[in-house]
Formats: C-alpha cells, structure tokens, sequence
C-alpha cells in the first residue's frame, strides 16, 4: 500500500537575491558563489537566515526566484544564475529545489551539491516516484489545489510545514509562499548531477511534509555527506546555523566554531 499511496496521491494532483561581496580574514578569497534554489510553497526569502549567516563569512550568495511552474522553467532560471555567477558554484536545493538541482547541476561550473530536506531523483525519475516506497508524510496529505497549482493552507503551514517557528515567523512563510505547477512533480529529470558532483543532505528529522525516511535513504542512495537537524521542513529558517555549515564544509570552508553548551555562560 505505501509503495504506491505516495505516488498516487501525487499523480492524482499533477493530472488535474543578491550576492554578497564582503570577505572576513577566515574566508578565502576564492570561495565559490552559493547559489540557493527554493522548494515549493515558498519563495527567495526562505534562505534569508542561511544568507545572513554566509553574508557574515564574506561568502557569494544568490538566492533563485522559481517560477515553480514547471522543471524546467525553473532550471532554466537556476541556469540563468549559474552562468551569472563568477567563478564556481555551490549548488543548494530545498525540497522540490532538490529536483531542480539535479537536472541543472551539471554545469561544469558547479562543484559541489547541497540537499536540504529534498528530492534528488535518478535520470528518467520523478519527485513523484521518489516516494512510492514511503508513508505519505501528514503535509502533503493536506495539499489543496486550484487551477493545476498546489499550495497549503495556513493551518497546515504552522502544523506540518512550519511548526517550529514562532507563530508569527509561520504566518510570514504563508504570506510569501508560492504555489507549485501540480505537474512538475510528475516531470522527470533527464541528468542527475549528483551522479558526477560531491554531494552533501542535511535531513530535517522532524518533517512532516517529506517523509525523514525518505530522506535517508536519499542521501544514502546518492552517496552524500549525511547531516542530521531536529527541524521542520522549514529548516533553513528553523535550524539555519546547520544548514549553513554544511554549505560551508561543501564550499571547501571551515564551519563556524560553536560554543559547547557545557562552556561557561
């Protein structure tokens, strides 16, 4: 039953920035551009928090605006980015962003990947299929859709998306989300980078909208760096010092040092 129910519920849906230019002494000046592409029922604004963080190691940063209209009309926006950007590229993708970074990372530009809590699919693979051998996660079980386009309700934002922000952080992320194109989940993807880049996942273990399971055994399957967060799906608002230390360890720089919780004060 759970091999087919995530595909199921999913095909049933689909058939209807600015860069930084500061340095610190810590930071070397070739660092690679981070480029950030978003998920689904969000929009640029969701990697604010992983942006000031970079900003902060004098690390190049873009964040992508997807249409979310399509695969590929959001590969051809992060394309449009990559080609931008000077220098090297570390690619980072959040949920549906995941998919998209794997069909546009294969630029010889791009030298590492980065997953946060998202799709990585095989060539000739779905998101949709992605999940077939796994539970539905509760969010996506609450999906409404509207002309071809799925979104979620605020409710389900602050309960399954979101629900380790403030109560007024979630209803920001609803005020700023941005539907997805129903069938872009059901769009497979031609190349996958990650067959051919270093590759890092940070799983976000309390996830109601992509199963944590499934997140495993992605960045397993993908041969990642496997990292570990208690957040939300909204982990690069919800546990952005995580996510930001991955990208740095991706872009070939050194994590911030953290204070030990048993440190004096």
């Amino acid at each position: 039953m759970l091999r087919s129910s995530f595909l199921t519920m999913l095909i049933a849906f689909a058939s209807l920035p600015a860069a930084a230019d500061a340095h610190d002494s810590r930071t070397s000046p070739d660092a690679p551009t981070v480029v950030l592409v978003h998920g689904a029922f969000a929009d640029a604004s969701s990697w604010d928090k992983v942006i000031a963080r970079l900003h902060k190691r004098g690390v190049p940063v873009v964040a992508v605006d997807n249409p979310l209209t399509s695969l590929e009309d959001d590969v051809a926006a992060t394309k449009r980015v990559i080609a931008a950007a000077p220098g090297k590229v570390v690619l980072v993708g959040h949920s549906w962003g995941g998919t998209v970074i794997t069909e546009a990372g294969n630029d010889p530009k791009v030298k590492a990947l980065v997953y946060v809590a998202a799709f990585a699919p095989d060539v000739g693979q779905t998101s949709a299929q992605q999940g077939e051998h796994f539970p539905v996660a509760p969010g996506l079980q609450r999906l409404q859709e509207h002309d071809g386009f799925l979104s979620l309700s605020q409710d389900t934002i602050a309960s399954d998306f979101a629900q380790d922000l403030q109560p007024s952080a979630a209803r920001e992320v609803y005020a700023r989300q941005l539907p997805l194109k129903a069938s872009a989940l059901s769009e497979p993807v031609t190349t996958a980078a990650w067959r051919s880049r270093p590759s890092w996942y940070v799983v976000s273990r309390k996830d109601r909208m992509l199963s944590p399971q499934l997140q495993v055994a992605t960045a397993q399957r993908i041969g990642a760096e496997l990292r570990s967060v208690g957040a939300s799906h909204a982990s690069p608002l919800s546990a952005p010092r995580d996510v930001s230390d991955a990208i740095l360890e991706a872009s070939g720089l050194k994590p911030v040092d953290h204070p030990s919780p048993s440190a004096g004060g």
